[in-house]
């Protein structure tokens, strides 16, 4: 069973994901090779509902750098990793994301277990979990195995995080864990350029 994170802390989070939170996350076997959409535009999200808020969308984002987390409510790893981490971030950034440099999503990519992954029990655990940033639900066309913009990014599971830069490029894309500290360097660095 992987490590519980008490802590929103980034050494936390690092110890926790080094004692095994990083095997934790939930790989899609068969599903799209290993990220390659670094370095290209980003694709649009297809969201049926947006919960705490409608961000807008990739096109509408313009100018602004944008962290998304794509996460399954009963997924180890985001409940371990990538949920504490983004949740830290929000702190971190908080003077960022007030005056509009930074955004940071959710967008819950059920591509199992959609029975059980409801929308009701992500708006319960929403609540349990006390996330307050916007979170979409990806959607999903009957017959289909994988959500739409699982597809569109080429997601191999759950954890799995990206960053898209002002000007809508994807600058980082990883399945779970990963060092934070030099990815939250490049988010300070991508809010300080000027768009191309």
């Amino acid at each position: 069973m992987a490590t519980r994170v008490m802590s929103m802390t980034r050494r936390n989070v690092i110890v926790g994901a080094a004692a095994g939170i990083a095997s934790a996350g939930v790989f899609l076997p068969g599903g799209p090779a290993a990220a390659t959409r670094v370095g290209c535009r980003a694709p649009q999200w297809a969201i049926t509902q947006w919960i705490n808020g409608n961000p807008g969308n990739v096109d509408t984002l313009s100018g602004k750098v944008v962290v998304i987390d794509f996460f399954q409510l009963w997924c180890p790893g985001c409940n371990s990793f990538s949920g504490p981490l983004i949740s830290e971030w929000q702190q971190t950034f908080a003077d960022e994301i007030s005056d509009g440099r930074l955004v940071l999503v959710k967008i819950h990519t059920v591509f199992e277990g959609r029975s059980v992954q409801t929308v009701e029990r992500l708006k319960t655990y929403i609540v349990e979990k006390d996330i307050t940033l916007p979170v979409g639900v990806d959607a999903h066309v009957e017959g289909q195995r994988l959500p739409v913009t699982m597809k569109r990014y080429a997601t191999r599971g759950t954890p799995e995080m990206a960053v898209i830069d002002r000007d809508g490029i994807i600058r980082f894309q990883k399945f779970g864990f990963f060092e934070p500290v030099p990815v939250e360097a490049m988010i300070r660095d991508l809010m300080g350029r000027r768009r191309a």
